[in-house]
């Protein structure tokens, strides 16, 4: 019984598993099936009648006759013997020879396929042909257009082009030839041979109309430059006539190449080559720019020269006369100041510098009389001189400064002493008035540090002569030590106050509680040998053990004492 059932059910997995792949397999054939259709009723047939509306001659009849043939193969043979094999398909699947039937498909779809590719390449073509007529049609149009307005420009304005006219008609001549070609072309229906002639056209009545804008301006350029030579060279020569020294410009050669460079232009426009011509006239006019400049600058560092010639000179002479004053200084400053070697060696280094910026000058002197040398040359010498005049000005000026604040800074320093000892007379009062009980080692060497580096300012300041340096060195010192001895004492005032307080509070608690009692005897005895800090510990950690905060109420009602 169980084989049985076993076997009905094997017979029933067969049976469904072959009941899905057939319906797989019809499913695929419809789908063939559809694309044979949709292949059969792509419009070939109706862009091939749009075709017969052009000129059916030459390359347009060739292109015809053989799309038609290839459609006619495709419709006559290749559909119907995709029918064939749909046919052979169907069979295979219903005597479920699946793989028969996958590679019949398989064939199906590969000629499918390449129908597909030659029906697109075949409507490609047809729309390019197509296309070509139609816009070969609209752009001639504005081709002809262009065409005439340049022929007419030419010849209502054929003054304004000089010698390239006869190249100028001779391109329009060629041009209009290339019409004829095109009308040639399409009557023979070769539409897509005269689609490259007008592209050709396009882009060369393109260029004709930039050229015929550009060469106007282009010949009024060319014609200038001689007058612009010519106006440098006279220059020139006039200035080599008023003694100007040019010869470093080579001015006869720059204005030879210049004018071959003009000739080479002017041969260049005759054969309308704009964009060479362009190219060369900024090159020219840039040098001719150059030109004008050096030329220019010549003349402006005469004028400088003749300007600041007697000045320079001038200066010079005044910086001498500072720098021996500065020596009479030195020397007077001496006799109450002490001076570094670096200071002492200032108005010989001056002096150094002053020499050589003299002997430049007298050769600058003896060039100019001389007269061998470019202004320009000349010029770069005199402001280099004038230069180096200036920053030894402002060094003369910085060091005369310097020891003039000498007596400045004694001063300040004098000041500073006197403001020193009354800040220390100031701590020393408030320490004797806060009736404290003595005085901790530390502090006293503190005090001791103070009176040593006050006295070595005031020893400092009474020496002959004086050595400023030292003495900001001492007083620097004395300011910072005077500083922590004041803040230190009006420290140790509040720290005994404070002690004296937290001790009073602290004795309501004594007689109750033992460790109170202890912590501040060890305070009392901290306080008597004068470590006061040490007290002021003990003294709150034994009250704050009691009552807590109870510091912080004591500094409280000492504030409120104050103010």
């Amino acid at each position: 019984m169980e084989l049985v059932i076993g076997a009905i059910l094997i017979i029933l997995i067969i049976f469904v598993s072959g009941y899905i792949i057939k319906k797989k397999f019809y499913k695929e054939i419809d789908r063939l099936e559809s694309w044979k259709i949709e292949i059969m009723n792509r419009p070939v047939i109706d862009e091939l009648g749009k075709v017969k509306q052009l000129n059916m001659t030459g390359e347009t009849e060739e292109m015809f006759e053989r799309w038609r043939k290839n459609w006619d193969d495709i419709v006559a043979v290749e559909l119907p013997d995709i029918e064939d094999h749909l046919f052979d398909s169907e069979e295979f699947t219903d005597k479920y020879r699946f793989k028969l039937a996958k590679e019949s498909n398989q064939k199906i779809e590969a000629i499918l396929t390449n129908i597909d590719a030659k029906i697109d390449k075949i409507l490609g073509e047809l729309n390019e042909l197509i296309g070509s007529e139609e816009s070969n049609r609209a752009e001639m149009e504005e081709l002809s257009a262009e065409h005439k307005k340049i022929k007419k420009t030419l010849l209502i304005q054929r003054h304004t082009y000089g010698t390239s006219i006869d190249a100028l008609e001779k391109k329009l001549d060629s041009l209009s030839e290339q019409f004829v070609v095109y009308n040639d072309l399409t009557a023979n229906g070769d539409y897509l041979k005269a689609r490259e002639v007008v592209i050709m056209l396009k882009d060369e009545i393109q260029t004709l109309t930039e050229k015929i804008e550009k060469i106007p301006d282009l010949i009024t350029e060319v014609n200038i430059i001689p007058s612009q030579l010519n106006e440098i060279e006279e220059g020139y020569k006039e200035m080599i006539d008023q003694g100007f020294i040019l010869d470093h410009l080579n001015m006869d050669k720059e204005l030879e190449e210049l004018r071959k460079s003009l000739e080479i232009n002017t041969d260049l426009l005759v054969k309308t080559e704009v964009k060479e011509v362009e190219s060369g006239i900024y090159e020219q006019k840039e040098k001719i720019d150059l030109l004008y400049e050096l030329l220019e600058k010549e003349v402006h560092e005469k004028h400088f020269i003749i300007k600041n010639r007697e000045e320079t000179k001038n200066q010079l002479e005044r910086i001498k006369e500072s720098n021996e004053q500065i020596k009479e200084e030195v020397n007077f400053v001496q006799q109450s100041y002490q001076l570094l070697d670096g200071e002492l060696n200032t108005p010989y280094s001056l002096e150094k510098q002053l020499t050589k910026l003299t002997k430049r000058f007298e050769v600058l002197e003896n060039k100019i009389t001389e007269d061998h040398s470019a202004f320009t040359i000349l010029g770069a010498d005199l402001r280099e001189i004038r230069e180096g005049i200036e920053k030894l000005n402002q060094d003369q000026h910085d060091f005369s400064l310097h020891l003039q604040n000498l007596r400045k800074d004694e001063l300040e320093a004098r000041d500073k002493l006197t403001e020193l000892r009354r800040k220390t007379n100031e701590a020393t009062r408030l320490i004797a008035k806060s009736n404290i009980p003595g005085l901790p080692d530390d502090y006293k060497q503190l005090m001791d540090d103070v009176n040593k580096y006050i006295q070595d300012v005031f020893k400092s300041l009474n020496e002959k002569p004086l050595n400023i340096k030292a003495i900001q060195d001492f007083l620097q010192n004395a300011i910072e030590a005077v500083d922590v001895f004041y803040n230190k004492s009006v420290e140790m005032i509040e720290t005994v106050v404070l002690v004296e307080k937290v001790i009073q509070y602290g004795n309501r608690y004594r007689a109750r509680n033992r460790n109170l009692a202890e912590g501040l005897q060890r305070a009392e005895e901290y306080f008597r040998s004068y470590d006061y800090y040490s007290a002021l510990e003990e003294a709150a950690s034994a009250i704050e053990g009691v009552e807590p905060g109870a510091l912080k109420q004591i500094e409280d009602m000492i504030t409120k004492e104050e103010i």
